[in-house]
């Protein structure tokens, strides 16, 4: 008896798993028309439309703390109710109310004023094409400059006049070049833009200059810096809704799921229905589905308290500190993996702005060891179809999707090169002599 009852947990677990990694991948936006198609097809599952809940509902005294929820718990100790109406959303509907694409924006500042020449802009105009979307380049200098019949010193000149442009930061290489761009935003004297260069580039040591005359009206300016510097552009409509709140209370940070995307969804059991094989699969179903929406909140919540465990500075104002996936996964109990596809397209608002998620992780080439990469480098060109070899670029999207990690088409270059493999032209001319 005791071995059929572990059998139908174990079971019943699996099922709800199914469920939950679909609906934790899915778009907070999108959450609502997908449990509807589950709902018609199952006539045991009701579901109620997703409501917006004001700050005034929400009755503090009904809930616990933070502080007194365990997140290492059970999975439905998940969430607060409510979608607060103060300083964070203000920030989503600064964000919500922006549209266009940021590409459309960066082309449309292309004008004979910062480059005046056809050259000049032909440049720009590639450099734009190697910005990802959060803003930041991260294309090849030397290889554009091949490509425009130019040199790398002009390309990274025409590059550095992207400071000028809007959104402030972007065309930046990484964090620092990013804040340094955005100093443009501010009227400064020479004394008070000499500390904040100093904390830009010693964002990990922001505490060691605490005494410096000048630190609260620097660290002032540096608390108001957007990272990542195309942040407003970043939703792939023109809505960006956040997952997670996090909001400062003071002597505590307070972290709720926005429940006002969730549809509340009930089991209807009908009394007298016989308890046919169909019927029992039915309200399964319902009852796995039902868990697995749970566990999508309990998930992101617990995710973003580890997030505020981690980056409780950068909620205070300080700079975000390097954090690895292996970090979060390994106390939540999931693989890497897992945890990407939870914060894939999901953000979170604070007091200062609207984040993805994303962007408190840094997930780099030293997360992966280069033997590994390098392994896998040759088992996909030995793999690869002899009629069309694999370019580099192609072999670059493959690792950066099995790895997960970022890299440049350079490296992979690099990588193919020190293993004596040629290039996809070279080797398709190899296969065809046999």
């Amino acid at each position: 008896m005791k071995l059929r009852q572990q059998i139908g947990t174990k079971a019943r677990i699996s099922a709800t798993m199914r469920n939950w990694l679909p609906l934790l991948q899915c778009p907070i936006t999108d959450l609502e028309a997908k449990l509807k198609v589950e709902s018609e097809a199952n006539p045991f599952l009701e579901i109620n439309a997703a409501h917006e809940l004001s700050y005034e509902d929400h009755d503090p005294c009904e809930e616990e703390s933070a502080e007194e929820m365990d997140f290492r718990g059970e999975e439905d100790d998940y969430y607060r109710r409510s979608e607060p109406k103060n300083s964070v959303t203000d920030a989503i509907e600064a964000t919500t109310l922006h549209s266009g694409s940021l590409y459309d924006a960066l082309y449309d500042q292309i004008t004979d004023h910062l480059f005046p020449t056809p050259r000049s802009q032909a440049i720009a105009h590639a450099l734009i094409a190697q910005i990802d979307n959060e803003g930041f380049f991260e294309g090849d200098i030397e290889q554009i400059a091949a490509a425009c019949e130019s040199t790398p010193e002009q390309v990274e000149a025409i590059r550095r006049r992207f400071e000028q442009l809007s959104p402030a930061g972007v065309g930046a290489r990484d964090l620092k070049e990013c804040f340094t761009f955005q100093l443009r935003e501010y009227d400064l004297d020479d004394t008070l833009y000499g500390l904040l260069i100093t904390l830009i580039g010693d964002m990990d040591n922001l505490h060691n200059y605490h005494k410096e005359p000048r630190f609260s009206e620097a660290m002032g300016i540096f608390k108001r810096f957007k990272n990542p510097p195309a942040v407003e552009f970043m939703a792939d409509s023109d809505q960006v809704v956040p997952d997670l709140f996090v909001f400062d209370e003071g002597d505590r940070l307070e972290v709720r799921i926005n429940d006002a995307y969730y549809p509340e969804l009930h089991l209807e059991e009908i009394p007298g229905l016989p308890k046919e094989e169909f019927i029992r699969a039915k309200l399964k179903e319902a009852r796995d589905l039902i868990d697995a929406v749970n566990m999508r909140k309990a998930t992101l919540y617990k995710i973003g308290l580890m997030i505020v465990e981690y980056q409780y500075d950068f909620f205070k104002g300080d700079e975000i500190r390097p954090m690895k996936l292996a970090d979060i996964s390994e106390d939540l109990g999931r693989n890497a993996s897992t945890i990407s596809r939870a914060i894939s397209g999901k953000y979170l608002a604070c007091d200062r702005g609207v984040f993805p998620l994303k962007s408190f992780f840094s997930i780099s080439i030293d997360d992966t060891s280069t033997r590994a990469i390098k392994e896998y480098l040759q088992k996909l060109i030995k793999e690869e179809p002899r009629e069309k070899p694999l370019s580099d670029q192609k072999l670059l999207l493959a690792i950066q999707e099995h790895f997960e990690i970022k890299m440049v088409r350079r490296t992979i270059t690099k990588y193919r090169e020190q293993l004596d493999i040629a290039t996809s032209g070279e080797r398709k001319r190899l296969y065809l002599l046999g």
